[in-house]
């Protein structure tokens, strides 16, 4: 481990609050879902929990409140978060496979070279988060909240994100290949110069969102010129 990673850890731990992991009766910040639907209240809170370079496999929470967790370089497989809460967690660099965040709520947490493999985060809601150089492969992220998400440096390959709110997300220059998209709430994204071929973009209403320089491959193609209410004809 580097010296400057060392005196960070330090720093942390001098920092950090000894009776971090306890009980509260608060809530984590409401933030507003698809439908109206409020975040899950939570009955437990860890604050400042330094998970770095942690092995969390099979690990299960639920309903759970974690402010400030340090997940930076861990790993899991398997690992169960359930209607829990992650206020300004630190997951960069960690890689995750299989694990599962259902109908959970993250609130201005980083993503920065993240591995998310066939993973499901579905129900769950991202608010003020970063995705840089984020990487999602298979998994299931339907019903996510991703409204106004900055995605242009992100890859979601393969994944399921049906009805997702992808309301105002900016998707230029990004790479989302082979998504299922049905239901999607596409309104105001911007997929310019966006990678999406192979995804279903039967959602997309030509007018809503911005598709310059877009790649997509000519099945697709022709549904959006249908969306658009053109008559294909092969000649």
């Amino acid at each position: 481990m580097t010296f400057r990673n060392l005196a960070r850890r330090a720093l942390s731990r001098q920092t950090r609050d000894p009776g971090s992991e306890r009980i509260d009766e608060g809530q984590a910040r409401m933030a507003e879902r698809k439908h109206a639907e409020a975040a899950a209240a939570t009955d437990v809170t860890i604050a400042g929990a330094d998970w770095y370079g942690l092995d969390i496999s099979d690990r299960n929470y639920s309903r759970t409140l974690f402010s400030d967790l340090d997940m930076t370089e861990a790993t899991s497989a398997g690992a169960v978060f359930k209607e829990c809460t992650f206020r300004r967690a630190k997951f960069n660099c960690s890689r995750h496979e299989g694990s599962a965040f259902i109908n959970c709520t993250f609130v201005g947490c980083n993503f920065y070279d993240v591995d998310f493999n066939d993973c499901k985060f579905v129900g769950s809601m991202f608010d003020s988060c970063k995705f840089d150089a984020t990487r999602v492969k298979g998994g299931n992220w339907s019903f996510v909240g991703l409204s106004g998400a900055d995605l242009r440096s992100a890859v979601f390959i393969d994944a399921v994100l049906r009805e997702a709110d992808l309301t105002g997300a900016r998707c230029e220059s990004g790479t989302m290949t082979g998504l299922d998209l049905s239901g999607a709430w596409l309104q105001n994204a911007n997929f310019s110069g966006c990678d999406l071929r192979g995804s279903d973009l039967s959602s997309i209403e030509p007018e809503t969102v911005t598709l310059k320089r877009a790649v997509i491959t000519i099945e697709q193609s022709v549904m959006i010129c249908e969306a658009m209410g053109l008559v294909v004809r092969a000649s």
